[in-house]
Protein backbone atom coordinates (compact mmCIF):
# COMPACT_ATOMS: atom_id res chain seq x y z
CA UNK A 1 0.00 0.00 0.00
CA UNK A 2 1.32 3.45 -0.97
CA UNK A 3 2.05 5.87 1.88
CA UNK A 4 0.50 9.31 1.48
CA UNK A 5 1.95 12.52 2.89
CA UNK A 6 -0.40 15.43 2.39
CA UNK A 7 1.10 18.81 1.40
CA UNK A 8 4.52 18.06 2.83
CA UNK A 9 6.73 21.20 2.80
CA UNK A 10 9.76 18.99 2.10
CA UNK A 11 10.17 16.72 -0.92
CA UNK A 12 12.66 13.98 -1.70
CA UNK A 13 14.51 13.83 -5.00
CA UNK A 14 15.15 10.43 -6.53
CA UNK A 15 18.39 11.64 -8.12
CA UNK A 16 20.55 9.69 -10.53
CA UNK A 17 20.98 5.96 -9.99
CA UNK A 18 24.76 5.62 -9.99
CA UNK A 19 27.04 2.83 -8.87
CA UNK A 20 30.19 3.39 -6.83
CA UNK A 21 32.23 2.95 -10.04
CA UNK A 22 30.31 5.56 -12.05
CA UNK A 23 29.64 8.13 -9.31
CA UNK A 24 32.88 10.10 -9.46
CA UNK A 25 33.35 10.00 -13.27
CA UNK A 26 29.80 11.34 -13.71
CA UNK A 27 30.35 13.94 -10.97
CA UNK A 28 33.58 15.13 -12.60
CA UNK A 29 31.87 15.25 -16.00
CA UNK A 30 29.16 17.57 -14.68
CA UNK A 31 31.67 19.62 -12.67
CA UNK A 32 33.93 20.36 -15.63
CA UNK A 33 30.95 20.77 -17.96
CA UNK A 34 29.45 23.38 -15.63
CA UNK A 35 32.80 25.14 -15.29
CA UNK A 36 33.21 25.17 -19.07
CA UNK A 37 29.67 26.49 -19.60
CA UNK A 38 30.19 29.31 -17.10
CA UNK A 39 33.59 30.38 -18.48
CA UNK A 40 32.71 30.24 -22.19
CA UNK A 41 29.28 31.84 -21.94
CA UNK A 42 30.42 34.56 -19.54
CA UNK A 43 33.46 35.11 -21.77
CA UNK A 44 31.28 35.62 -24.86
CA UNK A 45 29.07 38.10 -22.97
CA UNK A 46 32.08 40.10 -21.77
CA UNK A 47 33.64 40.02 -25.24
CA UNK A 48 30.48 41.36 -26.90
CA UNK A 49 30.10 43.99 -24.17
CA UNK A 50 33.69 45.28 -24.56
CA UNK A 51 34.14 45.13 -28.33
CA UNK A 52 32.36 47.98 -30.15
CA UNK A 53 32.37 46.14 -33.49
CA UNK A 54 30.21 43.39 -31.95
CA UNK A 55 27.45 45.82 -30.95
CA UNK A 56 25.31 44.58 -33.84
CA UNK A 57 21.71 43.32 -33.64
CA UNK A 58 22.78 39.74 -34.34
CA UNK A 59 25.21 39.62 -31.39
CA UNK A 60 22.98 41.62 -29.05
CA UNK A 61 20.16 39.13 -29.67
CA UNK A 62 22.64 36.27 -29.27
CA UNK A 63 23.53 37.57 -25.77
CA UNK A 64 20.17 36.22 -24.61
CA UNK A 65 21.39 32.67 -25.33
CA UNK A 66 24.43 32.62 -22.98
CA UNK A 67 22.37 34.40 -20.30
CA UNK A 68 19.74 31.68 -20.62
CA UNK A 69 22.39 28.94 -20.56
CA UNK A 70 24.06 30.36 -17.45
CA UNK A 71 20.80 30.69 -15.51
CA UNK A 72 19.39 27.32 -16.63
CA UNK A 73 22.52 25.36 -15.78
CA UNK A 74 23.22 27.22 -12.51
CA UNK A 75 19.77 26.40 -11.15
CA UNK A 76 20.15 22.68 -11.91
CA UNK A 77 23.73 21.35 -12.11
CA UNK A 78 25.19 22.44 -8.71
CA UNK A 79 22.14 20.97 -6.95
CA UNK A 80 22.47 17.79 -9.01
CA UNK A 81 26.15 17.40 -8.09
CA UNK A 82 25.35 17.93 -4.42
CA UNK A 83 22.73 15.18 -4.51
CA UNK A 84 25.28 12.78 -6.03
CA UNK A 85 27.46 13.09 -2.93
CA UNK A 86 24.78 12.45 -0.30
CA UNK A 87 22.75 9.39 0.57
CA UNK A 88 19.40 8.92 -1.23
CA UNK A 89 17.39 9.64 1.92
CA UNK A 90 19.26 12.95 2.34
CA UNK A 91 18.27 14.31 -1.09
CA UNK A 92 15.66 16.66 0.32
CA UNK A 93 14.36 19.86 -1.23
CA UNK A 94 11.79 22.39 -0.05
CA UNK A 95 8.60 22.64 -2.06
CA UNK A 96 9.18 26.33 -2.86
CA UNK A 97 12.73 25.62 -4.02
CA UNK A 98 11.41 22.76 -6.15
CA UNK A 99 8.86 25.07 -7.80
CA UNK A 100 11.60 27.63 -8.56
CA UNK A 101 13.78 24.92 -10.10
CA UNK A 102 10.87 23.63 -12.20
CA UNK A 103 10.04 27.17 -13.31
CA UNK A 104 13.63 27.89 -14.37
CA UNK A 105 13.85 24.54 -16.17
CA UNK A 106 10.82 25.29 -18.34
CA UNK A 107 11.90 28.90 -18.85
CA UNK A 108 15.24 27.58 -20.09
CA UNK A 109 13.63 25.26 -22.64
CA UNK A 110 11.09 27.84 -23.83
CA UNK A 111 13.62 30.66 -24.08
CA UNK A 112 16.04 28.46 -26.05
CA UNK A 113 13.39 28.27 -28.77
CA UNK A 114 12.23 31.90 -28.49
CA UNK A 115 15.75 33.32 -28.75
CA UNK A 116 16.52 31.31 -31.87
CA UNK A 117 13.20 32.41 -33.42
CA UNK A 118 14.01 36.12 -33.01
CA UNK A 119 17.55 35.50 -34.25
CA UNK A 120 16.06 33.84 -37.36
CA UNK A 121 14.06 37.03 -37.98
CA UNK A 122 17.29 39.04 -37.78
CA UNK A 123 18.96 36.75 -40.35
CA UNK A 124 15.92 37.00 -42.62
CA UNK A 125 16.06 40.80 -42.65
CA UNK A 126 19.85 40.84 -43.12
CA UNK A 127 19.77 38.52 -46.15
CA UNK A 128 16.40 39.27 -47.77
CA UNK A 129 16.22 43.01 -47.10
CA UNK A 130 19.82 44.20 -46.58
CA UNK A 131 19.23 47.81 -47.69
CA UNK A 132 16.64 48.34 -44.95
CA UNK A 133 18.42 46.22 -42.32
CA UNK A 134 19.65 49.23 -40.32
CA UNK A 135 16.24 50.88 -40.19
CA UNK A 136 14.31 47.68 -39.42
CA UNK A 137 16.72 46.20 -36.85
CA UNK A 138 16.98 49.38 -34.82
CA UNK A 139 17.79 49.43 -31.11
CA UNK A 140 14.09 49.76 -30.42
CA UNK A 141 13.30 46.66 -32.51
CA UNK A 142 16.08 44.64 -30.86
CA UNK A 143 14.78 45.64 -27.43
CA UNK A 144 11.19 44.80 -28.43
CA UNK A 145 12.20 41.34 -29.75
CA UNK A 146 14.20 40.59 -26.59
CA UNK A 147 11.48 41.71 -24.17
CA UNK A 148 8.80 39.88 -26.18
CA UNK A 149 10.78 36.62 -26.13
CA UNK A 150 11.19 36.73 -22.34
CA UNK A 151 7.64 37.97 -21.70
CA UNK A 152 6.01 35.23 -23.81
CA UNK A 153 8.08 32.55 -22.06
CA UNK A 154 7.28 34.05 -18.64
CA UNK A 155 3.54 34.12 -19.41
CA UNK A 156 3.34 30.56 -20.81
CA UNK A 157 5.47 28.98 -18.08
CA UNK A 158 3.60 30.88 -15.36
CA UNK A 159 0.33 29.30 -16.52
CA UNK A 160 2.03 25.89 -16.72
CA UNK A 161 3.30 26.03 -13.13
CA UNK A 162 0.21 27.89 -11.90
CA UNK A 163 -1.96 24.93 -12.85
CA UNK A 164 0.36 22.70 -10.81
CA UNK A 165 0.76 24.67 -7.60
CA UNK A 166 -3.04 24.89 -7.22
CA UNK A 167 -3.09 21.10 -6.65
CA UNK A 168 -2.86 19.54 -3.20
CA UNK A 169 -0.10 16.97 -2.74
CA UNK A 170 -0.41 13.47 -1.34
CA UNK A 171 3.11 12.27 -2.21
CA UNK A 172 6.58 13.64 -1.55
CA UNK A 173 8.93 11.70 -3.86
CA UNK A 174 10.14 13.46 -7.02
CA UNK A 175 10.89 10.59 -9.41
CA UNK A 176 13.45 12.66 -11.29
CA UNK A 177 17.00 14.00 -10.72
CA UNK A 178 15.58 17.53 -10.59
CA UNK A 179 12.20 19.26 -10.32
CA UNK A 180 10.05 19.89 -13.37
CA UNK A 181 6.34 20.46 -13.94
CA UNK A 182 5.44 16.82 -14.64
CA UNK A 183 7.27 15.62 -11.52
CA UNK A 184 5.39 18.16 -9.42
CA UNK A 185 1.85 17.47 -10.60
CA UNK A 186 2.47 13.73 -10.25
CA UNK A 187 2.66 14.37 -6.50
CA UNK A 188 -1.07 15.10 -6.49
CA UNK A 189 -3.93 12.64 -6.12
CA UNK A 190 -6.34 15.08 -7.79
CA UNK A 191 -7.25 15.11 -11.49
CA UNK A 192 -4.39 16.46 -13.61
CA UNK A 193 -6.27 16.45 -16.93
CA UNK A 194 -5.97 20.25 -17.23
CA UNK A 195 -2.21 20.01 -16.61
CA UNK A 196 -1.76 17.34 -19.27
CA UNK A 197 -3.90 19.17 -21.83
CA UNK A 198 -2.18 22.53 -21.32
CA UNK A 199 1.29 20.93 -21.20
CA UNK A 200 0.68 19.07 -24.47
CA UNK A 201 -0.84 22.16 -26.14
CA UNK A 202 2.06 24.30 -24.90
CA UNK A 203 4.63 21.89 -26.33
CA UNK A 204 2.86 21.43 -29.68
CA UNK A 205 2.31 25.17 -30.21
CA UNK A 206 5.89 26.07 -29.20
CA UNK A 207 7.56 23.53 -31.47
CA UNK A 208 5.14 24.05 -34.35
CA UNK A 209 5.79 27.80 -34.28
CA UNK A 210 9.53 27.26 -33.82
CA UNK A 211 9.99 24.74 -36.63
CA UNK A 212 7.53 26.62 -38.87
CA UNK A 213 9.45 29.87 -38.37
CA UNK A 214 12.73 28.19 -39.30
CA UNK A 215 11.31 26.48 -42.38
CA UNK A 216 9.69 29.71 -43.62
CA UNK A 217 12.75 31.85 -42.88
CA UNK A 218 15.29 29.55 -44.49
CA UNK A 219 13.03 28.85 -47.47
CA UNK A 220 12.92 32.57 -48.24
CA UNK A 221 16.66 32.95 -47.63
CA UNK A 222 17.36 30.01 -49.96
CA UNK A 223 15.20 31.55 -52.71
CA UNK A 224 17.02 34.88 -52.39
CA UNK A 225 20.43 33.18 -52.53
CA UNK A 226 19.49 31.06 -55.56
CA UNK A 227 18.17 34.05 -57.50
CA UNK A 228 21.00 36.40 -56.49
CA UNK A 229 24.19 36.73 -58.50
CA UNK A 230 26.05 38.35 -55.63
CA UNK A 231 28.78 36.07 -54.31
CA UNK A 232 29.30 38.25 -51.23
CA UNK A 233 25.60 37.94 -50.31
CA UNK A 234 25.65 34.17 -50.73
CA UNK A 235 28.86 33.87 -48.69
CA UNK A 236 27.40 36.04 -45.92
CA UNK A 237 24.21 33.97 -45.88
CA UNK A 238 26.16 30.70 -45.77
CA UNK A 239 28.35 31.77 -42.85
CA UNK A 240 25.81 33.53 -40.62
CA UNK A 241 22.87 31.22 -41.34
CA UNK A 242 24.88 28.02 -40.93
CA UNK A 243 25.93 29.20 -37.47
CA UNK A 244 22.37 29.94 -36.43
CA UNK A 245 21.01 26.74 -37.99
CA UNK A 246 23.69 24.61 -36.28
CA UNK A 247 22.79 26.02 -32.86
CA UNK A 248 19.07 25.54 -33.59
CA UNK A 249 19.54 21.90 -34.60
CA UNK A 250 21.58 21.24 -31.43
CA UNK A 251 18.80 22.68 -29.24
CA UNK A 252 16.01 21.02 -31.23
CA UNK A 253 17.73 17.63 -31.28
CA UNK A 254 18.40 17.70 -27.53
CA UNK A 255 14.81 18.64 -26.69
CA UNK A 256 13.24 16.20 -29.16
CA UNK A 257 15.24 13.34 -27.67
CA UNK A 258 13.76 14.07 -24.22
CA UNK A 259 10.22 14.29 -25.66
CA UNK A 260 10.73 11.05 -27.60
CA UNK A 261 12.01 9.14 -24.54
CA UNK A 262 8.97 10.30 -22.53
CA UNK A 263 6.89 7.95 -24.70
CA UNK A 264 8.85 4.93 -23.44
CA UNK A 265 8.67 4.47 -19.64
CA UNK A 266 11.06 1.50 -19.79
CA UNK A 267 13.82 3.94 -20.81
CA UNK A 268 13.24 6.30 -17.88
CA UNK A 269 16.91 6.27 -16.84
CA UNK A 270 17.98 7.30 -20.36
CA UNK A 271 15.30 10.02 -20.37
CA UNK A 272 16.60 11.42 -17.07
CA UNK A 273 20.15 11.63 -18.40
CA UNK A 274 18.94 13.10 -21.71
CA UNK A 275 16.95 15.78 -19.87
CA UNK A 276 20.11 16.83 -18.01
CA UNK A 277 22.19 16.82 -21.20
CA UNK A 278 19.50 19.05 -22.77
CA UNK A 279 20.90 21.76 -20.50
CA UNK A 280 24.58 20.80 -20.73
CA UNK A 281 25.13 20.14 -24.45
CA UNK A 282 23.62 23.34 -25.91
CA UNK A 283 25.11 25.40 -23.08
CA UNK A 284 28.59 24.10 -23.89
CA UNK A 285 28.36 24.08 -27.69
CA UNK A 286 26.55 27.38 -28.36
CA UNK A 287 29.48 29.71 -27.53
CA UNK A 288 31.89 27.42 -29.39
CA UNK A 289 29.78 27.38 -32.56
CA UNK A 290 29.37 31.16 -32.59
CA UNK A 291 32.96 31.76 -31.55
CA UNK A 292 34.43 29.52 -34.25
CA UNK A 293 32.14 30.58 -37.12
CA UNK A 294 31.85 34.30 -36.34
CA UNK A 295 34.38 36.32 -38.32
CA UNK A 296 34.05 39.32 -36.00
CA UNK A 297 34.69 37.28 -32.84
CA UNK A 298 37.65 35.47 -34.45
CA UNK A 299 39.13 38.79 -35.58
CA UNK A 300 38.74 40.33 -32.11
CA UNK A 301 40.38 37.35 -30.40
CA UNK A 302 43.19 37.31 -32.97
CA UNK A 303 43.88 41.03 -32.49
CA UNK A 304 43.75 40.65 -28.71
CA UNK A 305 46.26 37.80 -28.58
CA UNK A 306 48.51 39.34 -31.23
CA UNK A 307 48.48 42.59 -29.27
CA UNK A 308 49.51 40.77 -26.10
CA UNK A 309 52.37 39.05 -27.91
CA UNK A 310 53.72 42.39 -29.16
CA UNK A 311 53.98 43.88 -25.67
CA UNK A 312 55.78 40.86 -24.18
CA UNK A 313 59.35 41.80 -23.28
CA UNK A 314 62.11 40.03 -25.19
CA UNK A 315 64.33 37.69 -23.23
Amino acid sequence: MENYTFNSPTLQLEGLKLTSDTLYPVFLFFFFSYLFIMVTNAGVLVLIWLEQSLHQPMYILFCNLPINDIIGNTIMIPRLMWDMLVQPHERLIGYSECVVQAYSTHMFGTMSQNILIIMAFDRYVAICNPLRYGSIMSRRMVMWLTVSAWAVAFFLVSILLGLTIRLSRCRSLITNPYCDNASLFKLSCESVVANNVYGLTFTVVLYTFSIGSMVLTYSKITVVCLTSKSKSLNTKALVTCSTHLTVYLIVLGSSMLVIFLHRFPEYSDYRKMASILFHVIPGGLNPIVYGVQSKEIRRFLSNMFNGKQKVLPSI
